[in-house]
């Protein structure tokens, strides 16, 4: 725990300062009276970003002609695991215990192009299985209908993680919104995050994808295939996955409603390209959000059904 330390981050030098600046942005997020940087080297350019990053910069060197890290050093070769291990032997520190793990409250998790994001992680007592969300065009990780679905999953032994795809800003425009490889890859980003983690990388794992978060999902399971058992979607845009549907290799459940008929044609013609892998239920007099009184609750059942039977945790 770091809440209300002076935090001190120790790299062996920096060229662009991203990963710095990550790891800045998530030790900030938990609480820390400062946060000091500090290295051998690095150019001024990136000295002074950080500088807007951190409380204080501490560089040995800020030459301008930097070319890289290793070219201020007179031997760069890494360093093995037995040499690290002998070190912190002989500096007498021991290993600190692992701190509490971030179930039920909000995380940040940084993305490989740099984007911090957050994810609302729930997990009951006894948890058989997570399933993580992923909200749609013009929604979030705040999305009312799908805290109700996590709500309801949860009486039925099942983590869940709510996760935002997008920044703010990110969000404020259109294109990003469907920018189906871009959400995918954060997605697959978030999935990475947690098979990390000792409880939640334990889980059958699970997605439950709205509208274009339902296209990020079928893309992220053709990416990691194996690691997904099951998708389910919520009036989703499998269309929009393209030709990542033929590469799916888990059940999937697609649940759209009756009187959505754009999307339960695009719907149907996914269905078509899934194969027998694929359910698809129809929800008669739903709308496109299942905003029509008890809609919700159908969705919620079916889709806790389907989850239940296909992430049976096994030991």
């Amino acid at each position: 725990p770091v809440d209300g330390r002076t935090v001190v981050l120790v790299d062996d030098g920096l060229a662009t300062g991203v990963t710095a600046t990550a790891a800045a942005r998530v030790m900030r997020a938990r609480g820390p009276a400062r946060v000091i940087i500090a290295v051998p080297v690095c150019p001024p350019d990136t000295f002074d970003r950080l500088a807007d990053e951190v409380d204080q910069v501490v560089a040995l060197l800020t030459p301008h002609h930097f070319g890289g890290v290793g070219e201020w050093y007179g031997d760069f070769t890494q360093v093995t695991d037995e040499q690290v291990l002998a070190l912190l032997d002989r500096s007498g520190v021991s290993t600190p215990p692992d701190p509490d793990p971030p179930y039920d409250q909000s995380v940040p998790v940084v993305t490989s192009d740099g984007a911090e994001l957050l994810a609302d992680v729930s997990v009951p007592p006894d948890p058989r299985g997570l399933v993580v969300f992923v909200h749609g065009s013009g929604s979030s990780r705040l999305s009312p209908r799908n805290r109700a679905v996590a709500e309801s999953l949860a009486q039925r032994d099942l983590a869940t993680v709510l996760f935002d795809l997008l920044t703010p800003a990110e969000a404020a425009r259109r294109d990003p919104v469907f920018d189906i490889e871009l959400l995918a890859g954060r997605l697959v980003d978030l999935i990475l995050w947690v098979g990390r983690d000792q409880l939640l990388g334990s889980l059958p794992l699970g997605l439950f994808g709205a509208s274009t978060g339902a296209a990020a999902a079928l893309r992220a399971a053709a990416i990691v295939p194996g690691q997904i058992r099951t998708v389910v979607s919520r009036g989703g845009r499998p269309d929009l996955a393209g030709s990542a549907l033929g590469e799916v290799d888990c059940p999937v459940l697609l649940l759209v409603g009756g009187d959505d008929h754009t999307v339960l044609d695009l719907n149907e013609g996914a269905a078509a390209v899934l194969g027998p892998r694929c359910e698809l239920v129809v929800i008669p007099g739903a709308g496109h959000i299942f905003e029509e009184p008890g809609k919700l609750e159908m969705v919620a059942s079916l889709a806790g059904d389907w989850l239940s039977g296909h992430l049976t945790a096994t030991t």
